[in-house]
């Protein structure tokens, strides 16, 4: 291999297919990043065997070839480099010269034919999406995903589920539901869940300009997730989702309106007292025309009141702080619908423009 490229074009590859190289294996070649310089190209791929990302840069190819590297001291080298062109070399003793500037290195490399290559996949389903739109779906749902340890593996990833002309994007941890919808030209119906790991990745991969678009293809068992120079190939999840449908579909006999940023910043105040105290909620006191929110830890207490719109029943419900935030700060709507019954039962968070974002929330009991 001998070739010119990019410092900075290079060090971007590298970043975006580290996120695909194990750190916990006893396979040393699954710690590496593929190189392949063929024609005007220099392909890097990363793969951990169940999340593989490849990515491809222009570059001056004098020789073709294929070596493995390790990513971490790959990474660190080409980090610390000039911004100037960066020349790639390797020999028939297994060394790569790295040469930038007045900066020359020397590191180990592995034959590029025993790195595991991503398998072929032949989509039997596809769709394109606006590349803006998964990202601020994926960002808005994803962190009500379960933990690791949570006992149902399916649940640690996200529900795509394509219906009547909609993608629905779907996070469950077991105590709120996050969903966000949007339409696509497919007339296709599937559900298929995509671990948390490697949405997370194709949300920090996506362009945040317009009309940049993403090809997403399913299999029996991969997703592939294709944008510009860079393809994502992610195993699926298999279980039983949660039937989320059902859950938003409840009756709810009471609403509240209220804007939206005064009850994000009344209850991000409130959550500062209640932080103090471990497992300490906030109450939401809904009255007729007033919403009061109040928190009380052992270092001091929190009132706040905010004008509502109320058609129902008053209520005194309460809530994890931080799950109320997060359905808050995902919604771009001026004003929220809050749906409840009951201070034992959930309720729903939503924008009033209709119900492409819903956020299923269980309250906390409140202990006197």
């Amino acid at each position: 291999m001998n070739i010119i490229c990019n410092r900075n074009d290079l060090l971007k590859a590298i970043g975006i297919v580290s996120k695909a190289v194990s750190t916990r294996t006893t396979m040393t070649i699954l710690q590496d990043i593929l190189l392949d310089a063929e024609g005007g190209e220099l392909t890097l791929v990363g793969n951990d065997l169940d999340l593989g990302i490849q990515t491809r840069i222009e570059a001056v190819v004098r020789g073709e070839g294929t070596v493995c590297v390790n990513a971490k001291l790959f990474s660190e080298m080409i980090r610390r480099l000039p911004d100037e062109d960066v020349k790639l070399s390797t020999d028939d003793r297994s060394q790569m010269t790295i040469e930038c500037g007045h900066s020359k290195f020397t590191i180990s490399t592995m034959p590029g034919e025993d790195f595991p290559r991503l398998p072929e996949v032949e989509a039997s389903q596809e769709i394109l999406l606006d590349q803006v739109v998964l990202k601020n779906m994926i960002a808005n749902t994803i962190f009500s995903i379960a933990a690791e340890n949570s006992g149902r593996p399916v649940l640690t990833g996200e529900l795509m589920d394509i219906r009547d002309g909609y993608l629905y994007i779907v996070a469950v941890d077991g105590f709120r539901i996050s969903m966000q919808r949007t339409k696509i030209q497919s007339n296709e119906n599937m559900k298929v869940v995509i671990p948390g790991k490697a949405m997370n990745e194709i949300k920090n991969i996506l362009e945040s300009e317009e009309d940049s678009l993403i090809k997403i293809s399913f299999t029996g068992k991969h997703a592939l997730f294709s944008m510009n120079n860079t393809i994502v190939l992610t195993r699926l999840l298999e279980g039983t989702f949660l039937n989320y449908e059902r859950n938003l579909a409840m009756e709810f006999k009471s609403r509240l309106t209220v804007n939206r940023r005064e009850l994000l910043e009344s209850v991000d105040r409130a959550a500062l007292v209640s932080r103090e105290s471990k497992n300490n909620p906030i109450r939401l006191d809904i009255q007729e025309d007033t919403l009061v929110i109040t928190s009380n830890a052992d270092k001091g207490t929190s009132h706040e009141e905010i004008t509502i719109q109320m058609d129902g029943e008053p209520v005194e419900i309460a809530f994890n702080p931080k799950y109320y935030l997060e359905a808050l700060k995902s919604i771009d709507d001026m004003d929220v619908e809050i749906l409840y019954n009951s201070s034992l039962t959930p309720c729903i968070i939503q924008g009033l423009e209709g119900k492409d974002y819903q956020y299923f929330i269980l309250p906390i009991r409140m202990h006197n």
